[in-house]
């Protein structure tokens, strides 16, 4: 319920107007100690990162802040109070009667109309928005980091007008119907008192100001869509599908709001030796009859090249040997994931008479006590048949 909810200033361990990159370094900071990963399976923590990246959302988000500040809450949750949180109609005025009620304020304020009167205007400062990409790595890029240099169209201020949208050498001026607010208050009379709403300006389109000779170079946008690059700095334990947000590098704002951010899904491709699972990479190598007999040194490829493997007398098919440290670079933490070899026993095809000879003379040495698992096996079929006779004979 929104009625419980912190102080957003409180959770971020920070007082009422600090600056911008105060609220980040607290986000991060605590981002870092609360996130998932570094907090498997623990609840409250999780309970904590959803916290803090809430009071991030509202109090890095110049409009957001600014109606929060203003109005707590309910400025930025529809949901907040259930109708009762502002003390019924009489706490916008002292009720219907005296100046009246401006219930476009009211609905602007509650439910993200900009929150209140000077952040909604379109003349204000407005945030850039985002841009979405993906971006195809390679299984060792991800392992290992890599920077990508991107190309992206993203809307970048018109060098021709500075972004006021004017022709050089004219500038824009204040709207003479709303005054450079754009928005006017209609007033009208009801049986329950004067009301007064607020509607866009129709003469400016609620942009407060009127350009009578717009830039040729934007058409009096103020903006201009480029082709630019971007290096992204792809961090090594970066697995598929997760998303890497670079700040300011998305669509430059209007009237001198931020840029928005970049955000990159990374694709990762297939790769034909290894498969990752969470930080441990997975490998099958092929051993020979004699090598799982009698044991073996060998070669087996990891992310750092090959390294010494022993494989120990009498391995079994199927067993899985593990290297320690040799997976995958673990995010935001320090260590690294383990590999684990599969033992793969490859059984000798298309022998030759002499070979084949050679095999029988071979299994002929052997007796029972070589072959643990199948002497329990018929043991067990065996026991299976006498049950199956006492309780059917």
């Amino acid at each position: 319920m929104a009625d419980n909810k912190r102080d957003y200033y409180d959770v971020l361990g920070l007082q009422k107007g600090a600056s911008e990159e105060e609220v980040k370094k607290a986000y991060r900071k605590l981002a870092k100690q609360y996130h998932p990963d570094l907090n498997p399976d623990d609840k409250q923590a999780e309970a904590k990162f959803k916290e803090v990246n809430e009071a991030n959302d509202v109090l890095s988000d110049a409009q957001k802040r600014q109606r929060y500040d203003q109005f707590g809450h309910a400025g930025v949750d529809p949901s907040y109070g259930g109708g009762g949180g502002f003390g019924g109609f009489g706490g916008f005025g002292g009720g219907f009667g005296g100046d009246g009620i401006d219930l476009g304020d009211i609905f602007d304020s509650i439910f993200g109309g900009g929150g209140g009167r000077r952040a909604s205007q379109a003349s204000g400062p407005r945030r850039g928005s985002d841009i979405a990409i993906s971006i195809d790595i390679s299984f060792m890029e991800a392992c290992k980091g890599v920077t990508h240099e991107i190309e992206i169209n993203r809307a970048e201020t018109c060098d021709t007008c500075n972004g006021n949208g004017a022709k050089p050498g004219t500038t824009p001026k204040t709207c003479s119907e709303c005054g450079g607010q754009g928005k006017i208050r209609i007033q009208q009379r009801t049986i329950m008192g004067s009301i007064s709403t607020t509607q866009t300006c129709s003469h400016c389109h609620g942009k407060g100001k009127i350009i009578e000779t717009p830039c040729t170079t934007c058409n009096g946008a103020g903006r201009v869509q480029k082709r630019k690059k971007v290096s992204v700095g792809v961090p090594a334990g970066i697995d598929d599908g997760q998303t890497l947000r670079v700040h300011s590098e998305g669509n430059v704002g209007t009237n001198g709001g931020g840029k928005g951010d970049l955000n990159v899904r990374i694709s990762v491709r297939r790769d034909p030796l290894f498969e990752r699972r969470g930080f441990d990479i997975h490998c099958d190598i092929p051993v020979t009859y004699s090598q799982a007999v009698l044991g073996a040194e060998i070669e087996v490829p990891t992310i750092d090249g090959g390294v010494k493997l022993t494989v120990p007398e009498g391995t079994q098919p199927e067993t899985v040997l593990r290297l320690k440290g040799k997976g995958v670079q673990r995010l935001q933490r320090e260590g690294r994931g383990d590999q684990l070899v599969r033992v793969v026993l490859e059984v000798p095809r298309k022998l030759s008479s002499a070979q084949k000879e050679f095999v029988k003379q071979l299994d002929a040495q052997f007796t029972e006590k070589n072959f643990e698992k199948r002497v329990k096996f018929f043991d067990r079929v065996k026991k299976f048949g006498e049950d199956l006779r006492k309780n059917f004979s």
